[in-house]
Parts: structure tokens; C-alpha cells; sequence
């Protein structure tokens, strides 16, 4: 959005002092406070300072740096024991194959523990399955490959759901947007100043409107493990802000 004004309040005042001065000898008598005739100029102090009012945009492009993975293990067994037996060894199996793999304890979140009974011909229980799922933090890309490949390698119990990749510190994306949003603005701010026979005062508001953060891409499983190598692609984050600057004409 761009918006000049312009106050005219000295040709303003003259015209509404010689109006004035015209009602006073044309209409001797006339009561003092009667209303001010149609379209007779007036000023208010809302014409005052001249203003341009602009909004500036700043986007870049950011390379993610951190994935997430969704992994786990599943058993299907003849009983609840045994099935939920199986899957806490598998998911014991997993957790360690992953800690040497390179993954930091902390990185690694339980997200999902679950029996069931599983139905071939309802209500007639065919057996049970049970499952235990991981969240699997890589913070170094370089060993995503790895990590995706020892979670495969456990055996037929592993299970692979999902990745999303997103970027460690929102905040520096965000701050470098926002100089590109208010220098962005100012340069606009110049230009229609100038256009407009002036200079480019001060500040007078900020306002900072639509903000795109990172958010994390997801992929399907399916897509990670086809892959060769890992790719996080990259993310857009945008800020728009609208400055008003008094002008000097």
C-alpha cells in the first residue's frame, strides 16, 4: 500500500479567510455562529505533517538443518504377552542400534506405545500386534543416510512413518527478513518522496503485518527410503511491515 499526503493548510486558510471576509460585507447581520457554507475550504490539524505511508517486503530462502524422523518397531504375536514382549526387545534393538549410530540420547522420544488385538474374522481374534514408536532427532544432515539406514537394518519389525525438516533457529531467518522488510520500505519511502517534490522525514509508526516462518517440510516414508541420499530442500520466510514517514516538501 502507498499513500502520500500533502497539506495545503496556508492556501487552505486564505481561502476560508477571504470567504469569510465575503459572507461579512455581503451579508451584514448574519449570526456569528452559523455553519460554514457548502464548499468552503477548511484545514485541520490531521493535515499536519505531510506524511507517505508504504509497506516493504523481505523474503529469503533458507536451507533447513535439522530432521525429524518418525520410526518404530511392530509385532504381530499369538498373545498380548508375547506380542508386547517382542516389540519392547525390538524397540530396545532399535534405541541401541541408533545410539550407535551416532544419536544423542536426548534426541530420541517415545512417541507411540500400543497393543491390540488384530481380527481376521470378527469378533474371532486372530492374534495381537503391538508397536512402540521413536522420534529420531538428526541435527547433523551428513549422517541422515546413516541413521535411515540402521533403522532399517534392525529387521522386519522396523518401521519407517515419516521425516520433516525444519531449521534450527527461526529467529535469525526472521530477523534477517525483517531488515529486508523495513530497507525495502524506506527505499520505497525515498522513492515517492522525491516523486513527490520532498525529502523523507522521520519514522512516525511501525507495524509489522504478515510474518511466513519456517515450517517443516514432510515427506512420506516411502520417499525416504527410496533415496539415495537426503535432501531438505529449501523453506521461504517472509515478513511484510508498514512504515509511515513524515515528508519535507
Amino acid at each position: 500500500m502507498i499513500k502520500i499526503s500533502h497539506a495545503l493548510a496556508v492556501a487552505a486558510a486564505a481561502a476560508a479567510i477571504a470567504t469569510a471576509g465575503m459572507c461579512g460585507t455581503a451579508l451584514a447581520g448574519t449570526d456569528p455562529g452559523a455553519a460554514t457554507a457548502p464548499g468552503t475550504a477548511r484545514a485541520t490539524a490531521d493535515d499536519y505533517p505531510p506524511k507517505v505511508t508504504v509497506t516493504g517486503e523481505g523474503e529469503l530462502l533458507v536451507t533447513p538443518d535439522v530432521m525429524r524422523l518418525n520410526a518404530g518397531v511392530e509385532v504381530r504375536a499369538d498373545t498380548p504377552g508375547q506380542a508386547f514382549s517382542e516389540a519392547r526387545q525390538a524397540a530396545a534393538k532399535l534405541t541401541q542400534a541408533l545410539l550407535d549410530a551416532g544419536v544423542d540420547p536426548k534426541d530420541l522420544r517415545t512417541t507411540e506405545l500400543s497393543l491390540a488385538p488384530v481380527y481376521d474374522d470378527y469378533p474371532k481374534i486372530a492374534g495381537y500386534r503391538a508397536a512402540q514408536g521413536v522420534e529420531v532427532v538428526v541435527r547433523d544432515l551428513d549422517n541422515a543416510d546413516k541413521v535411515v539406514d540402521t533403522i532399517v537394518s534392525v529387521g522386519p519389525e522396523a518401521r519407517l512413518n515419516g521425516v520433516s525438516f525444519e531449521l534450527s533457529d527461526n529467529g535469525a531467518a526472521l530477523r534477517a527478513a525483517r531488515n529486508r522488510a523495513f530497507a525495502d520500505a524506506k527505499a520505497r519511502a525515498q522513492q515517492y518522496a522525491g516523486l513527490a517534490g520532498g525529502t523523507l522525514g522521520d519514522v512516525i509508526t511501525i507495524r509489522e503485518q504478515d510474518v511466513t516462518p519456517p515450517r517443516p517440510i514432510m515427506f512420506a516414508a516411502a520417499g525416504v527410503a527410496d533415496r539415495s541420499s537426503i535432501s531438505p530442500g529449501q523453506q521461504n520466510v517472509s515478513v511484510h511491515v508498514q512504515v509511515v514517514y513524515s515528508m519535507v516538501l
